[in-house]
């Protein structure tokens, strides 16, 4: 009697295949798309900028210096057209 050889066949093949295009899509998505495509808006960046300010002043005059170059940060920021 002859045995057959264990391989993938046709359905292990297309495991693999749909494992490599979500793999790509994944690569894609986090790595290539977030400089290209979605653009962090001025607001985010804006909220960003003062949320460090909180975390990493501790005196007022300093904290109000540091919001008030997040807020000259933020005027001069242009949204980008959609």
């Amino acid at each position: 009697m002859k045995t057959r050889q264990a391989g993938l066949g046709a359905f292990g093949s297309g495991v693999v295949l749909i494992l490599f295009v979500a793999g790509g899509y994944y690569v894609y998505k986090y790595a290539i798309e977030p400089d290209s495509v979605s653009a962090v808006s001025c607001k985010s960046q804006q909220n960003t900028c003062l949320a460090n300010c909180r975390k990493t002043t501790t005196e007022a005059p300093q904290a109000q210096a540091c919001q008030e170059e997040c807020t000259r940060k933020a005027a001069a920021c242009v949204e980008p057209k959609r």
